[in-house]
């Protein structure tokens, strides 16, 4: 016989799951465009190709906020941006037209293979990639992807409460992507554990989270469990991909994040150096 706490309980959580999209994390969509879109003819150099395919779950508020906020840099310095859910376009010519690739918000295995061989290809070539939040998430099963772009293995965020205000330390102001930031900042985030610090795979932190600054726990429901990586928890880093410039950036799950300076400044320095205009170059 089924509980009435239980069956409460499981009736709560399908209402969370439909609700607030986590449904499509639990059963993600592997869906593959093969019409590559349109680029306009008069895209300009440097371009920006920002990409949101969400095949997991999806940040309905955040991704429309960071594209906003990507075309406004853009824009101001005279960079071309193009935006598309459309994997096609990860094709070595269309690539060409593009300095850096943006997966904002990008959620689940969203390239077909000859896509992802297309990708790779360009990016070891010696062109650019930012991440954001979602794109370092447990959705994304490509090896190659996991290993060498992201570098570790997403654990978990918390939950009870899912946002919290905590603190974020700058380690490393030196890079273009952290130079304008201050040695630390409150924020309110979901913030990402990981199964390890990337830095352990050779990979330059230039963030990091103070974990004595708020909650990394799940505690809701009959869930429960410690998310706590310790004294090092990084929240930005970056590495070589081939020549290949990388940023993963863990911060950005609500549209309201975009509106802090502190990300402002963190989304235009990382464009910046992946784009090849200031810092240290991949060898």
């Amino acid at each position: 016989m089924i509980r009435p706490r239980a069956l409460m309980a499981s009736a709560l959580v399908a209402i969370l799951l439909s609700g607030c999209g986590v449904w499509r994390a639990i059963f993600p969509k592997f869906e593959y465009e093969t019409e590559p879109p349109t680029l306009p003819a008069d895209l300009g150099s440097p371009a920006i190709l920002v990409f949101t395919k969400t095949n997991g779950f999806r940040h309905e508020e955040a991704i429309p906020a960071g594209v906003a906020l990507i075309e406004d840099i853009a824009s101001r310095r005279g960079w071309s941006t193009f935006h598309t859910e459309n994997g096609a376009v990860f094709t070595p010519e269309l690539l060409d037209r593009f300095d850096v690739v943006v997966w904002h918000m990008t959620s689940g295995d969203v390239l077909n293979e000859e896509q992802r061989q297309a990708f790779r290809s360009w990016l070891e070539a010696g062109h650019g990639f930012v991440g954001t939040h979602a794109a370092g998430d447990g959705s994304h099963t490509w090896p190659w992807y996991r290993k060498t772009i992201i570098g570790v293995d997403y654990g978990e965020h918390p939950l009870g409460p899912q946002f919290q205000e905590a603190t974020a330390i700058v380690e490393d102001r030196d890079h273009p992507a952290t130079a304008k930031l201050p040695e630390s900042f409150n924020h309110m985030e979901e913030w990402y554990s990981f199964t390890e610090s990337p830095r352990t795979k050779g990979f330059r932190v230039l963030a990091r989270v103070d974990e004595s600054t708020y909650s990394p726990q799940i505690d809701f429901l009959w869930m429960d469990k410690d998310l706590r990586m310790g004294d090092d928890h990084p929240i930005v880093w970056t590495t070589c991909a081939g020549k290949g410039r990388v940023l993963y950036n863990a911060l950005g799950h609500q549209a309201a994040a975009y509106e802090t300076q502190e990300l402002k400044d963190l989304t235009e320095g990382s464009l910046v150096w992946a784009l090849g205009l200031d810092g240290p170059a991949c060898p």
